[in-house]
């Protein structure tokens, strides 16, 4: 025979070892696809963990003083997906060197992998809400994906690949379009598992109680004037889709109110617990409370009023019995995030704190705390507006430091004094003729606002100001601006609160205690 045959199967043709930039791109699709079925996984089974989700936990956890206020400032309550989408960018890079590194040895690629389900397992199980047996079968299942698949990618030189390169062959453009075909189908199989687990994770929803909420025993309602009506002005109560967020959890805890129990314990006579249902027996009161966090800079949105209904907190911590020596009260969340405050706020009977479970007259929004959360007049959120409320413990100021006390931010932190201009807003152009209405919120709570003025050019002039609704809450005010002259202009707000302390005009960062300083706009009057 002068062809003879050569069976196919007797010197297979050894695979082509892929160029960096494609072992590269293989360690990045391996790592998406891993990332993928966990996310999928987190959205399936409550209780497993999303990795990403875990190590901004994490990130958040290990955050050093003064990166809170600088994270808030850049990305306001866009700050948790701007977290996300780093801790993702990131596992996609260190995935796309561990791809380079299969090349020449798989071993140490799938150490990488093994390494980071690790770190993703051990931040995991420092949340409360997560299943151990869970976050281990999701770092498991993230190491076994990743490594899987750079095995199948990327095949590790032992001396048989042969150059990706090899002019004149038709074995490496085989090779390499197989592998385009593969990494392709893979990167869809990834995105479509994320996107999809994560649409299942965020559109879980929590029970709703079973029982209609008792009404309140008072009602609360809005004086005569409390509201100026002044097109483009902040609204006096904030609609609960529109109220700011700002918290820890990146993704919103889900809590069963059926199963939820508050435990009240510490330097206390007797050890309380109460259910769902033994709360809500409780007399409910309804409230108007202006709340605003700390990051929060002059002139900025991160503060709101809204109407809260919920038992009296002084109520449930009498049935626990307060020691003598207990001199913070801590709250904490499901998720273990704490805030403490001094009990002595919450017990001066000038002020009424609430274990809230309504906002605004419907059941307390997931996102804003569910099935309850601390509503305390007069302090930032951060020292006072534990969200799922878990368990409150008295303790003294001196054992116990809070979440973000060791980050760099003061322990006993009122609500500052504070306005701001919503109208015009910065820049503006503003017509010569007639009158321009100036107009804004002013808050002091819980010590209420007195008066408000505005300065134009750096001529001090008094606003008018809505009616109170108490002074647990913000006023809006107007000054009608009549006959503007033509040009460049610059416009300052300034109140006054209930003990006749004026808003500094000195500017200071929002760390440790609150932003101050008067808001400035500039604006332009056409001639």
């Amino acid at each position: 025979m002068t062809n003879e045959a050569r069976p196919a199967d007797a010197h297979p043709e050894p695979p082509s070892r892929p160029t960096a930039r494609s072992a590269a791109l293989a360690g990045l699709v391996a790592a998406a696809a891993a990332i993928g079925g966990t996310e999928l996984l987190a959205g399936i089974a409550p209780g497993a963990p999303s990795l990403v989700v875990a190590l901004g936990d994490l990130v958040i956890d290990l955050q050093p003083p003064g990166a809170k206020e600088f994270v808030v400032a850049l990305f306001g309550e866009a700050d948790k997906l701007a977290l996300e989408v780093t801790i993702l960018v990131a596992a996609l890079a260190i995935a796309a060197g561990l791809g380079v590194v299969a090349r020449r040895s798989f071993r140490l690629a799938a150490a990488g992998f093994g390494i980071a389900g690790a770190v993703g397992f051990v931040a995991a199980i420092g949340d409360p809400q997560v299943s151990p047996t869970l976050a281990a079968l999701s770092a498991g299942l993230a190491v076994v994906i990743g490594t899987s698949l750079i095995a199948w990618l990327v095949p590790a030189d032992d001396g048989r690949t042969t150059p990706a390169a090899g002019a004149g062959t038709a074995a490496p453009d085989r090779s390499r379009r197989l592998f385009l075909v593969r990494a392709g189908m893979l990167a869809v199989a990834a995105g479509v598992s994320g996107i999809g687990g994560r649409a299942l994770l965020a559109g879980r929803r929590a029970p709703m109680p079973a029982g209609a909420y008792p009404p309140p025993t008072n009602l609360a309602t809005l004086p005569p004037g409390a509201d100026l009506q002044v097109a483009g002005i902040t609204p006096l109560v904030v609609p609960n889709d529109r109220f700011y967020r700002i918290d820890t959890a990146l993704l919103t805890p889900i809590v069963d109110p059926a199963t939820w129990r508050l435990r009240i314990h510490g330097l206390v006579e007797r050890e309380t617990e109460l259910s769902w249902d033994e709360l809500l027996g409780l007399p409910m009161l309804e409230q108007y409370v202006t709340i605003a966090c700390v990051s929060n800079e002059v002139g900025g949105n991160l503060v709101g009023n809204a109407k809260w209904t919920g038992a009296r907190l002084r109520d449930v911590l009498e049935m626990a019995g307060v020691l003598p020596g207990a001199t913070q009260l801590v709250g904490r969340s499901v998720d273990g995030w704490t805030a403490g405050m001094p009990t002595a706020w919450i017990m001066d009977p000038a002020r009424e704190p609430l274990i809230a479970v309504r906002m605004n007259d419907d059941p307390l929004p997931a996102a804003h705390g569910f099935p309850a959360r601390l509503i305390v007049p007069g302090l930032y959120g951060y020292v006072s507006a534990t969200k799922w409320l878990s368990e409150l413990e008295l303790t003294t100021l001196e054992a116990f430091d809070a979440f973000w006390i060791p980050r760099g931010w003061a322990k006993e932190a009122p609500i500052l004094t504070q306005s701001r201009i919503d109208l015009p807003r910065n820049g503006s152009s503003l017509p010569g003729d007639g009158t321009i209405a100036l107009a804004g919120v002013a808050w002091a709570p819980d010590r209420g606002v007195a008066r408000v003025e505005v300065a134009i050019d750096g001529e001090w002039r008094e606003a008018r100001i809505s009616t109170p609704i108490s002074d647990a809450t913000w006023v809006q005010w107007r000054y009608d601006w009549e006959r503007p002259p033509s040009g460049p202009h610059e416009i300052r707000v300034r109140a006054t609160d209930g003990q006749g302390e004026v808003q500094t005009a000195e500017r200071t960062r929002p760390d440790p205690d609150g932003a101050r300083g008067h808001h400035a706009i500039s604006v332009v009057v056409a001639g």
